[in-house]
């Protein structure tokens, strides 16, 4: 129910203070120069309160993007794995920096998206202008925030970053080793002074785990019995149960037969083994040895996929290898198996036509 009183000053101005009371909400008070303006305001208003909308409105005005950032970083970053939570705490700081003084209700589409222009021509932490997959990720951490924003906080109705495009990433790199090269490639790891290199690149060819999920296996996580292990940490943020078989497997076991009892990393650091051996040099070396260009540790990842994929392995088995949760990442590989899926189609039509 709505009030509207009128006042008159000393000097013979009039105004109008209006009061919106409905049960179950706070008091709404506004005051207009002309009662047109403020009937309009109660109409507004009420409807608004009534389809939920107003409060959300008045919490966007009460908070600003600074807010925002500071709230989702303290009370949902904590639960996510260590690596995404540093990058989005890098990038959640960087939209803070350009436009965290901004209420929540004056950001719109169109400022993100200067936003999205200035991270695409800008270099970056690296003097390196960024790639349209850095900056994907600078706006999926910012989605995220409005997500929890909109949806748990009731701050906002809506989210502005539904309204603006990402930028187009690339097809996606796909750099594996042909069968003269991996030869090659492993014989100058096997003669590297670094002992633990010829193993951790056998182990990432033969199950796909990234450099990170490598380095920071734990004894504890290893079955040697059974063949496999689980790493706790992995990128999406779920346990993945990595099978172990063949040289991996036997070289993996030899290597318990001299673990370090002063640390349960299964490749600490020469000198502090509490971290993880650093293994930059020696693999760059092997690859100069080994007379390899244009090949990166995230690229044996690739070379696990790809043979998966040539030995006739499915998308849905690639993913599931890899961790993956969709298909997506892994359609890069699907030309790799053309030979399968025709072999596939060839069978189907022969039991169907004869």
């Amino acid at each position: 129910m709505a009030s509207i009183e009128k006042r008159t000053t000393d000097s013979g101005d009039t105004s109008y203070r209006v009061k919106i009371r409905l049960k179950g909400y706070p008091t709404q008070t506004a005051t207009f120069k002309r009662l047109t303006d403020a009937k309009r305001w109660v109409q507004d208003t009420e409807s608004a309160i009534r389809e939920g909308r107003h409060f959300k409105t008045s919490e966007a005005k009460k908070h600003t993007l600074a807010d925002l950032v500071d709230r989702y970083i303290k009370d949902v970053l904590p639960g996510k794995t260590e690596k995404l939570r540093n990058n989005q705490i890098t990038q959640l700081n960087w939209f803070k920096a350009e436009i965290g003084a901004h209420t929540l209700a004056d950001i719109t589409p169109t400022v993100i998206v200067q936003c999205r222009d200035k991270l695409l021509t800008e270099p970056g932490s690296r003097g390196k202008v960024r790639t349209p997959a850095s900056v994907v990720r600078y706006m999926a951490a910012l989605s995220a925030a409005y997500s929890a924003c909109v949806n748990e906080w009731e701050w906002l109705e809506d989210s502005p970053m539904k309204k603006v495009k990402k930028p187009t990433e690339s097809r996606g790199r796909v750099r594996f080793l042909d069968d003269d090269e991996r030869e090659r490639f492993l014989t100058a790891c096997q003669a590297s002074s670094n002992k633990q290199l010829y193993l951790c690149v056998i182990l990432a060819l033969s199950s796909g785990m990234r450099q990170g999920e490598l380095m920071g296996l734990k004894w504890s996580d290893v079955n040697l019995k059974d063949g496999f292990l689980i790493l706790h940490e992995t990128k999406n943020g779920d346990r993945r149960r990595v099978p172990l078989a063949g040289r991996g497997l036997e070289l993996l076991r030899e290597h318990a037969k001299i673990r370090r009892l002063d640390t349960d990393l299964l490749f600490p650091g020469n000198v502090h083994s509490n971290k993880p051996i650093e293994l930059r040099k020696p693999f760059e070396t092997a690859l100069k040895e080994a007379g390899i260009n244009d090949f990166h540790w995230h690229d044996l990842r690739h070379c696990t996929a790809s043979y998966l994929a040539m030995n006739g392995a499915s998308l849905a088995e690639i993913a599931e290898v890899l961790g993956h949760k969709t298909l997506a990442m892994v359609k890069r590989y699907a030309h790799l198996s053309d030979g399968h899926v025709s072999n596939v189609v060839a069978s189907m039509n022969a039991k169907i036509f004869g």
